[in-house]
């Protein structure tokens, strides 16, 4: 499964408005929870909160993921933003985040959830890829980039 498979244009922001990590996860949320693949919003929303007290998942680099399994989705759902401001996010490095990649996985599909996982942290990690996702400034542009960027690391 790739990570342009499940990411559409309807849910990649830019610009995203909040003050606090908690801000930016509720806003994340309620972007996927218009997705039909999201059954109950409210189960989603403890998943992801839960699996953020064991710890941080903002893993540096001003880069977060937060993710979470739940049986309150029928498939794999995602979302991409881009912050408007630097949000503190008690990440791992201590240095606040812009890029946040929300992932909610079904309990039943914890392979394709982790290789999703892994895919997302290994784009996110080449520098290059990350200052150009903060240029862009529109989710279609956004969604180009992921395809031609996924096609050249996983497919070469």
């Amino acid at each position: 499964m790739k990570i342009s498979d499940i990411l559409t244009e309807e849910m990649v922001v830019t610009g995203l408005e909040g003050a606090s990590k908690d801000d930016i996860i509720n806003a994340m949320i309620d972007l996927v929870a218009s997705s039909t693949k999201v059954l109950d919003k409210e189960k989603v929303r403890e998943a992801i909160f839960e699996r953020e007290k064991i710890m941080s998942t903002g893993v540096g680099n001003g880069f977060a993921i937060p993710h979470g399994k739940t049986d309150a989705v029928s498939d794999i759902v995602a979302a991409f933003a881009v912050t408007a401001e630097p949000i503190d996010y008690q990440s791992l490095d201590e240095k606040p985040v812009r890029l946040v990649f929300l992932l909610v996985g079904k309990d039943s599909m914890v392979g394709p959830h982790i290789k999703l996982l892994s895919r997302i942290s290994r784009l996110m990690n080449k520098e290059e890829f990350r200052k150009r996702l903060l240029g862009m400034k529109n989710s279609k542009d956004i969604i180009a980039m992921f395809k031609q960027e996924e096609a050249t690391y996983f497919e070469a």
